[in-house]
């Protein structure tokens, strides 16, 4: 449990997710000098795409054979990568690693009388700028590149964004093991899934 200062906001405003991808540069360069100690790659929750994969194999009316086969082999590919700071660095070379808020900030932003402020910064880590960006699609990639280059910071990675795309998609996928006990979530997830079927192996980085 956290506790944080009460502030007024605006909970009629329509929220510009694409937009609020610039802010996000704004929070990055803020973050860089925070001088606490940070895990790697926390928020990615490696633990429950395991334990969820895991217990999928007990049940097989959530998900087919071949799918769950498939998830566990990308899994294989990409948990390296998350695990492990040394190897994502090694896969990755060039892409630096710092704090960041590790929970979709452009969507965890709070309109108030004295500004945008961010909150939720319980997932908070260690990790390459892009895992703030998964799932914004290409639009708001495009405004986050244009706000980074003009406050100097290096813009989005291809390849990292594919890989923080694809831990996205199999904790989707991992998800399911859930439905048993909230039984929404099945339908919930399952444009994700269909999405997650049609695009590449393991975000294409198996290569």
């Amino acid at each position: 449990m956290t506790c944080w200062q009460h502030v007024e906001h605006d909970t009629t405003a329509e929220p510009d997710y694409t937009a609020r991808c610039g802010l996000v540069a704004d929070l990055h360069l803020a973050l860089r000098d925070y001088p606490g100690a940070l895990p790697f790659l926390d928020s990615a929750a490696p633990d429950m795409i395991s334990g969820g994969l895991a217990d999928l194999a007990e049940s097989p009316e959530l998900i087919t054979p071949a799918d769950l086969d498939r998830a566990r082999r990308e899994w294989d590919v990409l948990a390296p990568l998350v695990r492990s700071r040394t190897a994502f660095e090694a896969a990755f070379p060039g892409i630096d690693v710092q704090p960041i808020h590790g929970d979709a900030p452009a969507v965890n932003i709070l309109t108030t009388p004295g500004g945008d402020l961010f909150a939720d910064f319980e997932l908070a880590t260690a990790g390459p700028v892009e895992w703030d960006l998964a799932f914004l699609g290409a639009e708001g990639e495009a405004v986050y590149d244009a706000a980074a280059a003009e406050l100097g910071l290096r813009t989005l990675d291809a390849r990292v964004l594919r890989l923080v795309n694809a831990i996205g998609m199999l904790r989707s996928v991992a998800c399911l093991a859930l439905a048993p006990q909230l039984p929404m979530l099945a339908e919930a997830v399952a444009p994700a899934l269909d999405g997650w079927r049609a695009g590449p192996f393991a975000g294409g980085l198996d290569g």
